[in-house]
């Protein structure tokens, strides 16, 4: 079974990639684990404000990726797998992808305008080479239809 890593924050990017790793979940009998990140939050002398701030930074990251996982399910998708993390984007996901293996392949989305976000650009440059899986790059101005045409 093929399974698509989606990282799940609130950019379009990263809803095409999720509608895209969906329709090519449902077409080849796969399925998703969807990845969200919780950067680390700036530093407070006070050890308890720093803790609410960090519980509500990954409060808002487990609401929005559990949202994402009931959309997918009203479209009626297999339930995917849910993950949040707090740290550095990029460490996070390379932990992921070697903590599961299974993973078949890496699902970003790309910026309508400008150029490509930290994750596209590690991931599609530098990091490629340490990669365990394909990296898909879904353009950031692709429409419903052509996200159904492509997967």
């Amino acid at each position: 079974m093929r399974i698509y890593l989606v990282i799940v924050d609130e950019s379009e990017e990263a809803l095409v990639a999720l509608q895209f790793a969906a329709r090519r979940a449902a077409k080849t009998d796969g399925a998703l684990h969807l990845l969200a990140l919780v950067p680390p939050q700036p530093f407070n002398a006070f050890a308890g404000v720093q803790a609410t701030i960090e519980e509500e930074a990954r409060a808002r990251a487990e609401t929005l990726v559990t949202a994402a996982a009931g959309n997918l399910l009203s479209q009626g998708a297999k339930m995917p797998v849910i993950s949040v993390h707090m740290g550095e984007d990029i460490k996070i996901v390379r932990k992921y992808l070697e903590e599961h293996p299974e993973v078949s392949a890496l699902v970003l989305g790309a910026a309508k305008e400008g150029g490509p976000g930290a994750l596209v650009a590690h991931f599609t440059g530098p990091g490629m080479a340490h990669m365990t899986c394909p990296v898909f790059v879904v353009p950031g101005g692709l429409d419903a239809e052509a996200i159904e045409r492509l997967s």
